[in-house]
């Protein structure tokens, strides 16, 4: 094992106009995603740019929880444009006699590589986490020969572009689970014996805002839910950030119980969530609407209904004037209209078969998404594998390379 690995210099262009900046968010896991790079204008010598790019430069994110060591592979932009990587991507660019960019690319995605990775965290003023790049330049690399490099680089091609296909396939169903529940709860709530109403009509209060300007405490305090809790309320219940009991209790209004709907109202609108038994007496932030359902209405039904389109073409509308951040106002909410049930047995109908395509449709979510973990393990078994010497690629070839390989 030895160091291959180095930041090297740009090459000579000039005049280059318009170049693409890769960030840590342009740096997916299914490749480089170009619908999220920025333009930066620049003419001249790129030389002067440290982060200037070559075709088979490897990209790996240096900062942030979850992303960090997240490794992307640069081949040149699909429109011929310039690049350059922010200053929270470090470029890898191997030393083309000794290391092969592909092999690189593998090695840099493989299991003892990714260990390392966080076995180099710094923890700044600020407790960002990020890669000690001093530690990087550093890192043990494998060298086989380079016919042996490019030999395992054409194997793992093969076997990993099957293996993202199929989770390309399952990312694909998930998103037609999804559009057919939409469908079919959009269908549930258009039924011709409905009845036409208001939504503050089926809530015992107004919708509420929660806490304008939160202050957040350790220790004892009141748990806080924000947008993206509201993705997975009961999961996040016992991480959540907490408040000052007597912040919260300036908005008392907005501290939940069990069967409150929350929603969220700026930005992101139409994320909805049933408050769970274990989040009583939460409160939440100013981006969440509070709707307390009345008694004979079920949350259910309120959260259901906040995701079909007749919700989400009314939030648009109320909001379309709207120039900064679109921000939905508690009296338009109230006075949304939809489609109820004229009678009790008639709601009770509904409720059932909501429940029926929620269940089915997370059903079939979950298995999919299980699928990909699963795909997702494998390809990173193979790819450790491969580069560590375990597989003889001398006689491996396609498929049957993958056969003896577990996640």
């Amino acid at each position: 094992m030895t160091s291959a690995l180095h930041r090297g210099t740009a090459p000579d262009y000039v005049d280059v106009g318009p170049i693409r900046a890769i960030s840590q968010a342009s740096n997916q896991p299914s490749g480089l995603d170009w619908s999220r790079t920025r333009f930066h204008d620049f003419s001249g010598n790129p030389k002067s740019l440290k982060g200037y790019l070559w075709p088979n430069d490897v990209l790996i994110n240096s900062t942030g929880t979850g992303t960090l060591g997240r490794v992307g592979y640069f081949t040149g932009s699909p429109d011929g444009r310039s690049c350059m990587a922010d200053s929270h991507v470090t470029i890898v660019r191997a030393k083309a006699d000794e290391l092969d960019a592909r092999f690189s690319y593998y090695w840099l995605n493989s299991k003892p590589f990714q260990e390392y990775v966080y076995s180099a965290l710094v923890v700044g003023a600020t407790n960002q986490i990020e890669l000690n790049r001093d530690r990087f330049g550093d890192a043990p690399t494998p060298l086989p020969p380079l016919d042996e490099q490019r030999r395992i680089a054409n194997l793992l091609d093969t076997e990993i572009a099957r293996i993202d296909q199929l989770v390309s396939l399952r990312t694909r169903q998930t998103q037609l689970v999804e559009e057919e529940r939409a469908s079919l709860l959009n269908s549930a709530f258009e039924r011709e014996t409905h009845i036409p109403t208001r939504l503050k009509h089926l809530l015992a209060t107004r919708p509420r805002y929660g806490v304008l300007v939160p202050q957040f405490v350790d220790g004892d305090g009141v748990r806080f839910i924000r947008v993206n809790d509201l993705l997975d309320l009961p999961g996040r219940a016992d991480s959540l950030r907490k408040i000052p009991h007597a912040l919260s209790t300036q908005y008392a209004r907005t501290i939940t119980r069990p069967g409150d709907v929350l929603l969220s109202v700026v930005g992101t609108l139409g994320r909805a969530a049933i408050v769970p038994p274990e989040l009583e007496g939460a409160n939440v932030a100013r981006a969440v609407a509070s709707l307390r359902p009345m008694p004979v209405v079920p949350a259910e039904l309120i959260a259901a209904w906040l995701t079909t389109s007749d919700f989400i073409r009314q939030a648009v509308s109320a909001t379309s004037s709207d120039t900064a951040q679109a921000t939905l106002g508690m009296e338009d909410l109230a006075n949304f209209r939809l489609s109820w049930p004229s009678s009790p047995s008639a709601t009770r109908d509904l409720l059932h078969e909501v429940r029926g395509i929620q269940q089915h449709g997370t059903h079939l979510a979950c298995a999919f998404q299980a699928q990909s973990r699963l795909l997702t393990e494998r390809r990173q078994a193979l790819i450790t594998a491969a580069v560590t010497g375990q597989i003889d690629v001398s006689t491996a070839s396609g498929r049957n390379a993958a056969e003896g390989v577990s996640a």
